[in-house]
């Protein structure tokens, strides 16, 4: 098998291609390296079924191609992961993340027909909005903000799911999405603004915990690990053919219960700083998993509590 995987070099993506090679498929890793690492590639880097290519996928994709081709063996599946994800990322590079799941995703999907692969798009929770429902089932459609400064990232993904089921309609693509609930864990960057690294670094920094709004709104965290296994039965699955599937820990916390929890696990008196609420943020998030679970047979097994410690030894290390 082999797989192509773009953003390869993010943090789930390099989790991807770690899986990928220990299941033995050979991986073609595709990033810019914008807001990706090349250390998170460093046990893949001298594999011998590994192969980086550092493009942008929003660019034509003829090189890529070219590339691709001329290795031999051209992909079975194409995992398209390529976005800036967090807040600071898609704030500080809005016109690239909007390339990459607008015209990275055209690439991708061509690229897929090509090569009479199969494609798993990676859209976002961010394609709720602050939602109206709760839980969040895939049968909702949103409620999002198309001008507002979070639009860059929500719209976007929300343009790659319409063209990725525009392709499966009109040209039979194989393809499906995803779309991914808050997740934390090993190679997160410790300034990327998420609020599981951003705690973290906190805590262990003696600094009082940055929380925007009164720490009432909600999100769902799921450990990568999880999220990782998520991601490859659900590409592997005929039945997620042209189907959106949520991928998330339902267990549901507060802002403020998340900071504490971290600075128990970690020892450290709770201190918080509270900043005015981030316009467009979501008070509520939590993953109806009902889809994930009858057609994949998944659910998360790592508790947060767990997580967050195996989270925090990997930032005792950075």
């Amino acid at each position: 098998m082999v797989v192509l995987i773009t953003g390869a070099a993010g943090f789930i993506g390099s989790h991807l291609v770690d899986r990928y090679l220990s299941d033995g498929a050979t991986v073609i890793g595709v990033d810019n390296l914008i807001t990706g690492a090349d250390a998170n590639l460093a046990r893949a880097r001298d594999h011998e079924r590994f192969t980086f290519v550092r493009v942008d996928v929003a660019s034509p994709w003829d090189g890529l191609i070219g590339q691709v081709e001329r290795l031999g063996n051209t992909p079975n599946l194409i995992l398209h992961f390529a976005s800036p994800a967090s807040p600071i990322d898609y704030f500080s590079f809005p016109v690239a993340t909007m390339m990459a799941n607008s015209a990275g995703t055209h690439h991708c999907l061509d690229a897929a027909q090509r090569w009479h692969s199969r494609l798993l798009y990676a859209s976002t929770s961010e394609s709720y909005g602050d939602p109206l429902v709760h839980p969040q089932r895939e049968d909702y459609w949103g409620n999002v903000n198309p001008v507002g400064p979070r639009a860059c990232y929500d719209e976007s993904k929300r343009f790659g799911e319409a063209l990725t089921m525009t392709y499966v309609r009109s040209a039979g693509a194989d393809a499906r999405i995803i779309r991914i609930f808050n997740t934390y864990g090993p190679r997160m960057r410790p300034n990327d603004g998420r609020v599981v690294s951003t705690f973290i670094m906190q805590a262990l920094q003696r600094e009082p915990l940055t929380i925007y709004g009164d720490g009432s709104q909600t999100r769902s965290f799921c450990y990568v690990d999880d999220l990782v296994e998520g991601i490859v039965r659900c590409a592997a699955s005929d039945a997620t053919l042209g189907r959106v599937v949520n991928l998330g820990n339902p267990e549901e916390y507060t802002i403020a219960q998340l900071a504490s929890i971290v600075s128990e696990i970690l020892d450290v008196p709770l201190h918080v700083k509270n900043h005015p609420s981030r316009e467009d943020d979501p008070t509520r998030r939590k993953p109806d998993i009902g889809v994930a679970r009858a057609l994949l047979g998944w659910e998360p097994k790592i508790a947060c509590t767990d997580g967050l410690r195996r989270t925090i030894e990997y930032f005792r290390l950075v």
